[in-house]
């Protein structure tokens, strides 16, 4: 009974390690862009958008669809740097293993 109450203890610590770890993905940014640098869009690694910067060289009125691909591209790619950040960070508790629902 002993090494269980042990192990519940560790459980809650890293419990507890892992929240904090999360929280503090809010702080931690990505910046990725498109067009060479005409889009850049920075998230945190909450995949919350924080700014999308557009350069005015390529605001065309007659061509808007190129321009949703570079802010799309842009936004696509930043998000998938996000994943690759939550995945860096919380390897620490998961040994590398990949579950899902976890975060």
């Amino acid at each position: 009974m002993k090494n269980m109450n042990q192990m519940m203890k560790q459980v809650k610590k890293m419990q507890q390690q892992m929240e904090k770890a999360q929280e503090e993905l809010k702080n931690k940014t990505v910046e990725a862009s498109a067009g060479g640098g005409m889009v850049t869009v920075v998230a945190n690694g909450h995949k919350e958008i924080l700014s999308v910067s557009i350069k005015p060289e390529v605001v065309d009125p007659d061509d808007i669809e190129m321009l949703q691909d570079l802010v799309l591209a842009a936004v696509n790619d930043a998000l998938k740097q996000v994943d690759e950040l939550v995945a860096k960070d919380m390897s620490r508790f998961t040994g590398g293993l990949n579950i899902p629902g976890l975060f």
